[in-house]
C-alpha cells in the first residue's frame, strides 16, 4: 500500500519533525510513505475573505497537480466524517480489499481547501471540531495511520 500525504507549508519547529521523522520510520514497516510539501501562499494579517480565496484557489491548484491519477483522495476539513482509530482503520482496510491500494490524504493551509479540491476527494475526514494548525495535523494524521495498520495487524 502507498500513502501519500499531500500538505501545504514546511515543518520548522523541531518538536514536530522530529515527531513526523519517528512515525514515519515506524510507518515504512507497513506501507510506503510518501509526504508531498508545498509552498504555502502569502496572506496579509488580516486577509478579506476575498483574499483568503485567492490564497485556497493557488494552494488548490498546487494540490491538484500533485494528485496521481487513480489515487484515493482523502481531504481532512472541518465537514468530514469523524471517525474513532478502530473505523479508520476498517477505511484503510476496506480501501486495500477494493484495489484501492494508492491513498492520499490532504492537508490545506492556514485558510483550508479550496472547492476544486474538496471536490476531487474522494473523502472528507475530519479529526475534531476543534482547528489545529496544519503543521500539527500532518503529525497527529501520521500518528492516526500508524495507528491504523496497527489495529490491522492485531499488534498492540
Amino acid at each position: 500500500m502507498t500513502i501519500n500525504i499531500i500538505a501545504i507549508g514546511k515543518i520548522k519547529e523541531k518538536y514536530l519533525t522530529t515527531g513526523i521523522s519517528e512515525y514515519t520510520k515506524r510507518l515504512s514497516k507497513y506501507c510506503k510513505l510518501n509526504i508531498i510539501e508545498l509552498n504555502d501562499e502569502k496572506i496579509p494579517e488580516n486577509a478579506s475573505e476575498k483574499q483568503e480565496e485567492l490564497v485556497r484557489i493557488k494552494e488548490g491548484q498546487q494540490i491538484l497537480n500533485q494528485i496521481k491519477e487513480g489515487t484515493y483522495a482523502i481531504a481532512l476539513c472541518i465537514e468530514g466524517k469523524q471517525p474513532d482509530s478502530i473505523e479508520l482503520a476498517g477505511t484503510i482496510e476496506n480501501l486495500a480489499l477494493t484495489g484501492k491500494s494508492n491513498i492520499t490524504f490532504i492537508i490545506g493551509g492556514s485558510v483550508g481547501l479550496s472547492q476544486e479540491v474538496k471536490n476531487r476527494a474522494d473523502l472528507y475526514l475530519s479529526f475534531s471540531k476543534l482547528t489545529f494548525p496544519h503543521q500539527l495535523m500532518r503529525l497527529i494524521l501520521l500518528e492516526q495511520i500508524y495507528r491504523a495498520f496497527k489495529i490491522l495487524n492485531n499488534e498492540p
